[in-house]
């Protein structure tokens, strides 16, 4: 008895944090969202140039301005974003995540990811909610990473950068991310 008082403390305090984040997230218009998402892609642009190289062979890039990201033991991630194609709004996404483990703190970051081939971004399209880390191999751009990535060397499907990280927590990947696509 005591093992399931304790199991579903833990799972109260996991769907009181996810449940914190989802209130916390704003839920903008779809005017507000790529106006959002159009000036965080400008913003990675000024500050990393590989991304803007980068940009000018994919297919598509999903661009996600704003995650809120939580925990106490339990957390979660959650935001929405835009897909482009080119300049035009191609379609809307959220990305949600759940996590447990030593973790505390909360913080805000947005990421993008470039898709590189049409057979990812089909895998995008087709999927009801594709989970980061399956399916399409997506690199996530770290210093180490750009040293040796160049627009020459691009053989993966998807590249991704994560920017603009405020706040205190101790981790931070995109791994385990769902993306679903969304109503806007």
């Amino acid at each position: 008895m005591k093992k399931f008082r304790s199991f579903a403390i833990m799972l109260m305090l996991a769907a009181g944090t996810i449940f914190s984040i989802s209130a916390y997230a704003t839920d903008p218009t779809a005017k507000d969202l790529d106006r959002q998402a159009s000036q965080a892609l400008a913003n990675l642009y000024k500050v990393n140039p590989l991304a803007f190289d980068i940009s000018k062979k994919a297919k598509a890039v999903l661009v996600f301005p704003n995650i809120i990201k939580a925990g106490l033991v339990f957390g979660g991630s959650y935001g929405e974003g835009v897909l482009f194609k080119g300049t035009a709004v191609a379609d809307y996404y959220n990305s949600v995540s759940a996590s447990w483990g030593l973790q505390a703190g909360a913080q805000s970051y947005g990421y993008a990811i470039f898709f590189m081939n049409e057979k990812a971004l089909k895998y995008l399209h087709n999927s009801k909610g594709w989970e980061v880390g399956v399916g399409p191999t997506v690199v996530v751009v770290n210093d180490g990473v750009a040293k040796n990535l160049s627009s020459t060397t691009l053989k993966d499907d998807a590249y991704a950068f994560i920017f603009d990280q405020q706040g205190l927590m101790a981790s931070l990947s995109i791994e385990g991310t769902k993306v679903s696509r969304i109503n806007r």
